[in-house]
């Protein structure tokens, strides 16, 4: 389960070092993890095993979703965190999300959202300035 907000800075060749705290859960999978494009304007980072169970239920979609199947599938690439906690992300992936250097690591619960830094802060600060959606009316804080 992964939770939490991590400020990251992707090095001059797109590694990115995965936090000591996500490593445990990521290397339960030896390490291999898929990352795709999110709609959000984000990257998903899945550890293998939740990126198999996502992946069935977006094949399983109906023809109507075709377009976000190849969101979702088409974009998918597979990495391995190297012995340092690093992943590659490729520059196509990286462009996709607009990061370049500065990044936020948020953890979703069964996987993790890559934000360039920016764009995270001007889009939690919106977020935050508008009401809060109908299926929060009867929650309790």
């Amino acid at each position: 389960m992964f939770q939490g907000a991590s400020s990251l800075s992707l090095d001059a060749k797109g590694r990115l070092s995965v936090p000591t705290r996500h490593r445990d859960a990521l290397g339960a999978t030896a390490g291999q993890l898929t990352i795709t494009k999110h709609p959000h304007g984000c990257l998903m980072i899945f550890p293998r095993l939740e990126w198999d169970r996502f992946r069935e239920r977006i094949a399983a979609l109906p023809m109507q979703a075709q377009w976000w199947k190849r969101i979702f599938l088409g974009n998918a690439m597979d990495l391995e965190m190297d012995g340092s906690g690093r992943v590659l992300v490729s520059p196509e992936l990286r462009a996709a999300a607009g990061i370049s250097k500065d990044a936020v690591l948020l953890g979703m619960g069964s996987y993790l959202e890559l934000w360039d830094a920016a764009t995270y802060q001007a889009q939690e600060a919106e977020a935050m300035q508008a009401e809060m959606p109908d299926v929060f009316k009867d929650f309790s804080f």
